[in-house]
């Protein structure tokens, strides 16, 4: 394994933060991963939010189904896409993926909360003001994590096939 492979390997769901705040050059490495991500066209549809105001998490946090715990978070990355962008879905969802493991790389934890389609979404966009050419991707709370759960992954020959799929 290398250290890139390590990270990515790693790298699970945290949901339960400790208080500590975030190291300001992290956040902004890891944003810059976000911005490396792949874009179809290379149109980099996204927009990257950042909110560590208690309030302000609080008020996301209530809003979304899933994802209550971002209220405890020292941080939410808030990654919406351009609507008129083709491909905005699959350039923010790598973008959110980089910024994970940007986050990670540092020893932060996060967990990806869904935000494209949701309910919520258009709510969450006029929170934060952002405009309507841009639509909720994703929310990504993160943290110092305050407690190690991994959850079990399925093995390699579970999900993968070699030039054909058979069931055998």
């Amino acid at each position: 394994m290398n250290v890139g492979t390590t990270i990515i390997k790693s790298r699970h769901s945290v949901r339960k933060y400790k208080p500590d705040q975030i190291e300001e050059s992290a956040i902004r490495d890891a944003l810059e991963c976000a911005c490396q991500a792949p874009s179809a066209m290379n149109l980099q549809p996204w927009l990257f939010g950042v909110v560590r105001d208690r309030a302000l998490l609080g008020k996301i946090a209530e809003l979304t189904d899933h994802g209550k715990f971002i209220a405890g978070a020292a941080v939410c990355f808030i990654v919406f896409g351009e609507k008129k962008a083709k491909y905005y879905l699959e350039d923010c969802c790598a973008a959110t993926e980089n910024l994970i493991l940007g986050l990670w790389a540092y020893g932060v934890g996060s967990c990806w909360v869904a935000g494209d389609k949701k309910p919520y979404a258009d709510d969450i966009r006029k929170l934060l003001s952002v405009p309507d050419r841009y639509t909720l991707v994703s929310l990504v709370p993160a943290g110092y994590p305050a407690e190690v759960t991994v959850q079990k992954k399925k093995s390699l020959d579970d999900v993968t096939f070699i030039e054909t799929y058979s069931e055998n």
